[in-house]
């Protein structure tokens, strides 16, 4: 990035005057009106539409009176991001019973790599079914049973063991039934894989088990990005990717299995991986490069006890630019996806500095390249400024509603930590009551950056509008179901994701206030959130518990 561009922007932007303290919808949309700007490009990753994301940002900051929270005393931490794009396959053969079964990349299988090789290559790699894929000591749940996976392509059942099970099974909510754990998410079933030496992962697609359609799984295009990486901690895949559910039938059958019937073995705890007695043949061109982002940071210090830290987040990174569509436009701008919720950051930074400084420090992390996978929050959780065993808490905005006044608002996360009951306790002095997500079976808990500091123990909460029907004021939850199909069917990572004069911001006003009061009554306590009994992450909070006495 060119960091002297950013810091001209950022000195014009430090002599802007203060406005009024209280959050203010204006402000929000005028914050969201710029960042979705064609100025902006679409605020793509390396571009220079990171350029004047970043100024711009580092600017309002100090604008607002915040210092510099990044590293070494800096504005923003870089992200170097892996950028790999395959090309058209030179084969994709699998070996089985004597024929050879030719897969079509887009149709009958989709791949991308996170090796920065100019050829990604499996070389005649046995596959095994290993079902859900799912290592998980505290439910007594281990589908591996010592199995090899070394060189081999590991083939997964997509989400949890519990989702497709009947009451009467015996395990039936031993993973939360239809509300999916990590355990059910691809990003788990790629790193299990890796973490076991496999060349390939594959996932048996299934359109309501996964949440989305085999076109969301092609969408990307054979494109990836990844965290720059030292060779000795590349992931160990060549390919990772997804077959078709009719592909997938196909290949079982061929190799002498029924994949209906593997399904309900999958479903127990005695189930053990079986070998397809098929093999994968691929070779498919990459061409591969590293991209300069940054992750923006700042700081307002506490007074009493500087080194606890309660992190807001937001990311900044769009799409940006994309085939043209009937209008012309080629920016993809993500005003809602995620401006607003830069913009409700900001707002909530000037509502903490209207006020006397906090007990403890208060951290805003602005991330890049979530839309590419979480990595910028990914690359905070690894290499963090603040320790987290001292965080108190990641509180993030992530697409806010634009439909108006909620009498309620929407729970991601159900029965994970009790930030859940500061939340309820906060909405109630707001006169307003907590709907649980809609469809909790998508994940969307696992799809934001709180997540790269949840998995670490950090206690998180979400905000993201599009997670379930709001009940508005005017309309009920059926003008709420209406706004979320609206938005996520037509605009959600499309050139039309603009701002509106059709836009009320009265709910999003709603729920910025909402998490700077829980983000304020964490900053002026000794409270410490907790997760709750049986979630994937207890266990990683627990082993920092002296750090924090």
């Amino acid at each position: 990035m060119n960091i002297r561009i950013a810091l001209c922007l950022a000195a014009l932007l430090a002599a802007t005057p203060l406005a009024a303290q209280d959050i203010s919808a204006e402000r929000l949309a005028e914050t969201v009106k710029v960042l979705a700007s064609d100025t902006f490009e679409g605020r793509a990753p390396g571009t220079v539409g990171e350029d004047r994301t970043i100024g711009y940002l580092i600017g309002r900051f100090q604008a607002l009176g915040l210092e510099p929270g990044g590293p070494a005393g800096a504005w923003t931490q870089t992200v170097p991001l892996l950028h790999t794009q395959l090309g058209e396959a030179r084969k994709f053969d699998v070996a089985t019973s004597g024929q050879t079964i030719s897969w079509k990349p887009g149709t009958d299988v989709y791949v991308s790599t996170l090796q920065p090789v100019d050829v990604a290559r499996v070389e005649k790699a046995p596959l095994v079914f290993v079902g859900y894929g799912v290592t998980a000591p505290e439910r007594k749940w281990d589908d591996f049973k010592g199995a090899d996976l070394k060189g081999k392509v590991a083939v997964f059942l997509v989400n949890d063991p519990d989702f497709a099970a009947a009451k009467t099974d015996p395990v039936a909510g031993k993973f939360g039934g239809r509300t999916m754990t990590y355990y059910g998410r691809w990003t788990y079933k790629f790193e299990e894989a890796a973490r076991r030496g496999a060349v390939a992962a594959l996932i048996v697609h299934e359109t309501e088990a996964a949440g989305y359609g085999w076109s969301v799984v092609t969408a990307p295009r054979g494109e990836n990005y990844d965290l720059v990486r030292e060779p000795g901690k590349l992931t160990s895949l060549a390919l990772q990717g997804w077959i078709s559910g009719e592909a997938a039938t196909a290949l079982f059958a061929a190799a002498g299995q029924d994949l209906a019937k593997l399904r309900v073995a999958a479903r127990t705890a005695k189930f053990r991986p079986v070998p397809l007695s098929a093999t994968l043949d691929a070779a498919v061109p990459s061409t591969h490069g590293v991209v300069q982002s940054h992750n923006v940071l700042a700081r307002i210090p506490g007074a009493a006890y500087p080194d606890e830290v309660v992190m807001y987040g937001a990311h900044w990174d769009a799409y940006g630019r994309g085939a043209p569509d009937a209008l012309g436009r080629v920016f993809r701008p993500g005003a809602n996806d995620d401006a607003l919720g830069v913009a409700g950051l900001l707002e909530i930074a000037r509502a903490f500095k209207a006020a006397p400084l906090p007990e403890r420090s208060v951290v805003f992390g602005i991330w890049t390249a979530e839309e590419r996978g979480l990595l910028g929050s990914e690359a905070y959780a690894t290499a963090p400024v603040y320790p987290l065993a001292k965080t108190v808490a990641s509180l993030t905005l992530d697409i806010l509603q634009t439909a108006g006044p909620a009498k309620d608002v929407i729970l991601v996360g159900q029965g994970k930590t009790t930030l859940e009951d500061d939340l309820a306790r906060v909405a109630a002095a707001q006169g307003r009551a907590v709907s649980v997500e809609s469809l909790p079976e998508r994940g969307l808990y696992y799809r934001a950056d709180h997540f790269s500091l949840a998995k670490r123990g950090v206690p998180p909460l979400l905000m993201m509008g599009i997670a379930g029907a709001s009940d508005l004021v005017e309309g009920g939850k059926a003008a709420g179901q209406a706004w979320v199909d609206a938005y996520t069917g037509q605009c959600y990572h499309q050139t039309c994701d603009v701002w509106s004069l059709e836009w009320n911001l009265t709910g999003a006003v709603q729920d910025v206030a909402l998490m700077q009061t829980i983000g304020d009554h964490l900053a002026n306590s000794r409270h410490w959130p907790e997760w709750k009994a049986g979630s994937e992450f207890a266990q990683v909070r627990a082993a920092s518990k002296a750090d924090r006495r």
